[in-house]
């Protein structure tokens, strides 16, 4: 460690865990900030040129986004290139074009300010929505934003190109342009003030597999250039100027963890069965077509969650039901045999979606109100629409459908009714599908979980989304960081209710997967097996973990483990032993 160092004091702060790994070296403290933007009202003799101006500005911020879009794809492949695609969707959004030359014509304002004014509602939107994914798509907007900004006022785009040593970039932000700019080989280490997992600056550094930590807030206010960290990428933690105890403390964890990957990664290639015999599935969450060499490199058995709503929301319009059958036919023909399970559109007022507007009314509390099923069924040419490509798709591999936010037999009923009105009219059409369609429901309202008997009489499964249903049940706004502390997955009235949606499924005929953060988190894969679950739906980079945890538990022992859980009263004890379970499991193998 450097002399100058040593006389710092060590100082530890904590963030996300976005890309695994462990990194030591010097700051590159990195700060964007928004382009200013001057308003002045121009001379109705020059409103002409001034429009001309933005279009000129499109097309510039065009050439460029298509430009970075190629040294990505030479560098680091077409996968994380795709990331681009939705910056040139934002540019030929024709809402926000009009609603920017709208604005310019009533007020009389210099373009730069109406562009500026309607791009950040569109942003503020995004940053409301719940899904963390998909509220992480306001950054798309954003960079693009400040790049057709820039343009217009003359300004040089900010760049990370100017990373020529080995460093740890510590930033507030780093945009999808910035990020795509990083060297990889100098880059040792990406921290974000801001940022959750699913941001860009996270998919490239793991594109790259280089550490990485977002969400450690006034970290850039914290280090300085001569500051050397030490960034742990398992666990989320960050050491400003670590001493050399730590250092050597750090040096055995990155040992340990490696030989633990491996051992991950190894017995992934195993089946996954219990040691008492009893297989599990476990299945991968996916956002498009994209992601099936993900689904195949993790060895998932297929799809047990494919979210639509990114189809809708990186358009420029609401898709055709010719453009979304090609969407999913493609992925169920590239994962065939195995299942691919299709949510419908789970979309409202909290998600804004392009060129319909119109469509949502405001709402005061849009996670409770119009959306997902409940529009769907309102607007039925949109859900008709995704319906007929859903069974289209059908015809080339092993599609499922499931229904979002379902409250009860009432709302079920309606959509399997539209749902059968599809099938007459295609095969009216003599247009092929699956007539043997399996059709089932996300439990994530209490609603849906305390009727669970009355569902499973229509249902051939159900899926539970625990996100929502931890949320709506505990009364925690997850993305309020204010209470998000109070979000617990291992609350008693959360295992209970689990407990109950399970055992009323079962007694049904049906089975029973959880595709929510739940199955995802290693420590909880017991508890859920122990509860009756089947199936596990997760980002597919978790599947190793999960696995190799089946393979060292027998069925038995995890519904001992429950049995205890469900005598106690304490979400922190309950985390605790189920953390207990699970390390005693790992260090046997």
């Amino acid at each position: 460690m450097p002399k100058d160092s040593c006389s710092k004091s060590e100082v530890t702060v904590q963030g996300i865990s976005a890309s695994q790994g462990i990194a030591y070296g010097p700051v590159f403290l990195y700060i964007q900030s928004d382009v200013e933007v001057p308003e002045y009202q121009v001379d109705p003799e020059k409103r002409v040129a001034e429009i001309a101006r933005l279009e000129q500005a499109l097309v510039v911020t065009r050439h460029q986004i298509q430009k970075i879009q190629a040294e990505v794809e030479k560098n680091l492949g077409s996968e994380e290139a795709r990331i681009f695609d939705a910056h040139l969707l934002v540019l030929e959004d024709q809402a926000l074009i009009s609603e920017t030359i709208r604005d310019f014509e009533n007020t009389g304002s210099n373009i730069e300010t109406c562009f500026d004014r309607v791009s950040q509602r569109y942003i503020k939107a995004f940053d409301e929505i719940d899904d963390e994914y998909l509220r992480e798509r306001a950054g798309d907007i954003r960079d693009v934003a400040q790049r057709v900004l820039s343009n217009l006022l003359g300004h040089t785009a900010q760049s990370l190109s100017q990373l020529v040593e080995k460093r740890v970039v510590v930033a507030n932000n780093i945009s999808p342009s910035d990020a795509a700019g990083i060297d990889r080989s100098q880059a040792l280490a990406i921290v974000t003030d801001s940022g959750s997992k699913t941001s860009h600056a996270v998919i490239v550094a793991r594109s790259m597999k280089v550490p990485a930590v977002v969400g450690v807030r006034d970290l850039t206010t914290k280090v300085s250039p001569g500051d050397w960290v030490l960034v742990d990428g398992y666990d989320g933690t960050v050491v400003i100027n670590p001493d050399e105890q730590t250092l050597f403390r750090y040096g055995q964890i990155q040992r340990q963890r490696k030989s633990e990957e491996q051992r991950l990664l190894e017995a992934n290639r195993l089946p996954s069965v219990t040691l008492d015999n009893v297989p599990v599935t476990l299945r991968a969450n996916i956002e498009g077509a994209c992601e099936t060499a993900l689904v195949k490199d993790y060895l998932a058995a297929g799809v047990g969650l494919f979210r639509t709503e990114f189809l809708y929301l990186s358009s420029d319009h609401v898709p055709t039901e010719e453009e979304q059958y090609r969407a999913y036919r493609d992925v169920a023909e590239t994962l065939a045999p195995e299942p691919v399970v299709i949510r419908t559109l789970d979309i409202g007022g909290d998600k804004p979606m392009a060129g319909s507007s119109h469509l949502f009314p405001r709402e005061d509390n849009p996670f409770l109100g119009y959306r997902a099923i409940r529009f769907c069924l309102d607007q039925l040419d949109i859900f008709k629409d995704q319906l007929r490509a859903i069974l289209r798709a059908s015809a080339h591999g092993n599609v499922q459908l499931m229904y979002p936010m379902i409250s009860g037999t009432e709302e079920l009923a309606k959509a399997n009714a539209v749902l059968d009105e599809c099938r007459a009219e295609l095969k009216a059409k003599k247009i092929p599908f699956d007539p043997k369609l399996k059709v089932g429901t996300m439990i994530e309202i209490p609603s849906a979980a305390y009727t669970a008997d009355l569902l499973a009489k229509d249902c051939d499964f159900f899926s539970i989304g625990t996100n929502d249903l931890i949320q709506y049940l505990l009364a925690i706004d997850r993305v309020n960081d204010l209470i998000a502390h109070l979000y617990e997955p291992t609350h008693p009235a959360v295992v209970r209710t689990l407990k109950h949606i399970v055992d009323e499924a079962h007694k049904g005929g049906i089975k029973v997967s959880v595709c929510g953060e739940m199955a995802s988190d290693p420590i909880l894969v017991p508890l859920l097996l122990g509860l009756g679950v089947d199936e596990l739906s997760m980002t597919p980079p978790l599947i190793p973990a999960a696995r190799f945890l089946v393979r060292s538990m027998t069925m038995d022992d995890a519904r001992k483990l429950v049995a205890k859980v469900l005598k106690m009263d304490s979400p922190k004890a309950i985390q605790t032993l189920c953390a207990d379970f699970c390390a005693e499991r790992m260090a046997r193998r």
